[in-house]
């Protein structure tokens, strides 16, 4: 099969997440930029990146890179890129997003229209025809300009890859589905250790935890823009990507997996999202407050996005709600909490300075991500086998 040049989008701060992700697929890294990992594959490194990957945004097919500083230019260079190899005489194209950082090329709209006419001009010349039916399959089309340098990329997966297909409810002020995987995948949280969310909300940390702990891949029940390009891949190699993640699913497991939520309303939302995953029977949901979590095991897990208090009314409430989390996470001998927020008062009211701390990202909201560590449970003794 041909080699490719495939390119993950993820969020800023957690490429090295990403590129551990990829690398475990099989895959060789070609590049790891802010906020994207490139990769080599072939057709189905597209069906099983799709299915597979738990942080990554989407996954764009790479057909093109450049240097251009004119609208002239990029209408050469785009034209140049063969689009007929990809994209057959009735799809549907268009630039469905352009984005600029430190280019004399900023303004997206003039960057999309100027592209779409350079595709529209070559696919002419190469079609012999005038007029584009576009009534085909799909085939969106993403750029990003770096320093003036342009790269070209048709968009594999369709609707954001955080959409699992099992959020139908959430709460005020959701972590994406992506985010919550990264930040599980950034702890030593194994699947034989306690994982507690005390703010969970709509339930993705739990959720994104017994999907790892029972190896479901996140994509294998929704669908991608690329299963329509039977152009350039087989549908066959779509089959064979999510019987592949049938075969690796263990649900058998036992694991300790709680979200608790102080809104009752929420927390049945929870539960819902949980049951649309597959992975009710493995978490504990239960209304309550912050102030009441206790666990009478040592050495578990807590992984949390509490309230930030975005909005002016809730900042108030802040102080005493962190102090409250703070005071209950002491009484937890030997744990290790995990959380992102944007509070900047996280380390004061929480009663403790971080062990670790990284800034994430979360959209355009500047975030932290606070780790306090506990000790590592001591080595399990191994008797040998009689």
């Amino acid at each position: 099969m041909e080699k490719l040049e495939l390119i993950a989008p993820c969020h800023f701060g957690l490429e090295a997440v990403l590129k551990r992700e990829i690398q475990d697929l099989g895959y060789e890294i070609i590049n790891v930029e802010d906020g994207r990992v490139t990769f080599a594959g072939d057709a189905s490194a597209i069906c099983r990146a799709n299915v597979f990957l738990r942080t990554a945004e989407r996954v764009l097919l790479k057909v093109g890179s450049f240097k251009a500083v004119t609208f002239d230019e990029l209408f050469e260079r785009t034209k140049e890129i063969p689009w007929e190899k990809y994209i057959p005489e009735d799809g549907k194209f268009w630039v469905a997003k352009a984005a600029s950082v430190k280019s004399k090329l900023f303004s997206p709209s003039d960057i999309q229209s100027i592209m779409k006419k350079a595709m529209v001009n070559r696919m002419k010349q190469h079609y012999h025809i005038d007029w584009f039916e576009e009534n085909g399959a799909s085939y969106p089309v993403r750029v990003f300009l770096m320093k003036d340098i342009v790269t070209v990329g048709i968009d594999t997966s369709g609707v954001s890859l955080h959409k699992r297909g099992y959020r139908q409810l959430s709460s005020k002020a959701p972590i994406t589905e992506t985010l919550a995987a990264a930040l599980i995948l950034l702890t030593p949280w194994k699947k034989d250790r306690i994982f507690i969310d005390p703010f969970c909300g709509s339930g993705t940390f739990p959720i994104e935890a017994a999907m790892i702990a029972a190896n479901i891949a996140p994509g294998m029940n929704r669908s991608f823009t690329a299963e329509e390009w039977t152009n350039l891949i087989p549908r066959k190699l779509w089959y064979e990507a999510v019987d592949e993640a049938n075969s690796l699913i263990d649900d058998d497991i036992e694991v300790d997996i709680q979200g608790y939520d102080i809104d009752g309303e929420v927390v049945k939302a929870a539960r819902e999202n949980a049951r649309e995953a597959g992975v009710e029977h493995l978490i504990h949901f239960q209304e309550r407050a912050v102030k009441d979590l206790r666990h009478p095991k040592k050495y578990g897990f807590i992984i949390t996005n509490p309230p930030y208090g975005e909005r002016l009314e809730e900042k108030s409430a802040l102080p005493a709600l962190y102090r409250e989390f703070g005071e209950s996470f002491k009484k937890l001998d030997s744990w290790s909490a995990y959380m992102i927020t944007s509070y900047e008062e996280t380390e004061r009211y929480f009663g403790r300075k971080a062990d670790k701390n990284r800034k994430i990202y979360n959209g355009m909201l500047k975030t932290y991500f606070y780790q306090f560590l506990g000790p590592k449970p001591p080595r399990r003794k191994k008797y040998p086998e009689i």
